[in-house]
């Protein structure tokens, strides 16, 4: 059974909420932000905007691209942890919104990990048969729970989606084979489910203990990363490119050092856009497939709160 990812396409608002921002809400300042997340600014939906429209978006900056009628997609996955309807999720609205009758339709939340096990979904559904063009979707609308006045991590979100379109067959002009998908939950560790939570109409989204989601996001973005390559006979060393998670650039640089890799190697958009969750690595490769030459080997790495962790190796 294979999969290959025939097209990746993003949305993102056109809000951008500089680091300055801050100085008056929380306190923090332009270099403190900057010195300590790597981010400048933030992607910030707008007021018409929430999880649903940008993944509708997200998709229809797929269509000039797509070298298949979407309407022959058979299952659409969605992924978020800030859904706009926990009923009808933002897949349905999808579905409806480019009548995509024959497709099931379900969604997934494993925090900022939430794209890998979406793709992983998808590699069930092929493997039994129910599906042979699928559609992943992740969107986050961080900034509508988000607590600006928190000095901890109000000031770490931002907002914007990704499609994936997978199928069991090469098609369009840079298809890219899925090699391995791993995954992992982690809520037994450290400090688990307390770390990072959001709880809407309470608390929203809230992160009490950074340090600790730092320290366990370099080590499992590193071992999911080597466990994804092993699955296919490969070592990180043979990658020529990778998306992480775009949490924090710490995080980003700690990886990069426990590996070995050039950060050159590595692809980041966190200084523009913040932390986009699941959608982050989805918005990221998209933003670079320009740069991505044929035969190249790309890991994606994550981390979600939670905790999880998970990676995927691609070969276009």
């Amino acid at each position: 059974m294979k999969m290959f990812l025939n097209t990746v396409s993003h949305y993102l608002p056109k809000e951008r909420v500089p680091n300055e921002y801050f100085k008056e809400v929380n306190g923090l300042s332009d270099s403190w932000i900057f010195e300590r997340t790597g981010i400048k600014t933030r992607s910030k939906a707008g007021k018409d905007e929430n999880t649903n429209t940008m993944a509708v978006e997200a998709v229809k900056n797929a269509l000039p691209s797509l070298p298949f009628d979407i309407r022959d997609v058979d299952l659409i996955v969605g992924a978020s942890y800030s859904p706009y309807d926990t009923v009808a999720t933002m897949g349905h609205v999808v579905q409806r919104e480019f009548h995509i009758k024959d497709a099931q339709v379900v969604y997934i939340s494993s925090a900022c990990s939430s794209l890998v096990n979406a793709l992983e979904i998808v590699e069930g559904y092929f493997a039994m048969g129910k599906s042979k063009q699928a559609l992943v979707i992740a969107s986050e609308h961080n900034t509508a729970f988000s607590d600006e006045t928190c000095e901890k991590s109000g000031h770490l979100w931002g907002d914007g989606a990704t499609a994936l379109f997978i199928s069991d067959e090469p098609l369009g002009d840079k298809p890219a084979e899925i090699l391995s998908i791993y995954s992992r939950g982690l809520g037994h560790i450290s400090k688990g489910p307390e770390a990072v939570y959001l709880t809407p109409g309470r608390d929203g989204l809230q992160m009490p203990d950074g340090r600790d989601v730092f320290i366990q996001a370099c080590q499992y973005m590193r071992i999911a990363l080597e466990e994804a390559s092993e699955q296919c006979g490969l070592s990180v060393d043979n990658l020529d490119w990778i998306v992480p998670h775009q949490a924090n650039h710490r995080i980003i640089k700690n990886l990069a050092g426990q590996l070995s890799l050039n950060e050159d190697k590595i692809f980041t958009n966190i200084r523009e856009l913040g932390n986009t969750g699941s959608a982050s690595t989805g918005i990221c490769l998209s933003q670079n497939m320009d740069t991505i030459q044929k035969d190249a080997l790309l890991g994606i790495t994550v981390f979600g709160g939670g905790y999880s962790a998970g990676a995927a190796i691609l070969r276009f």
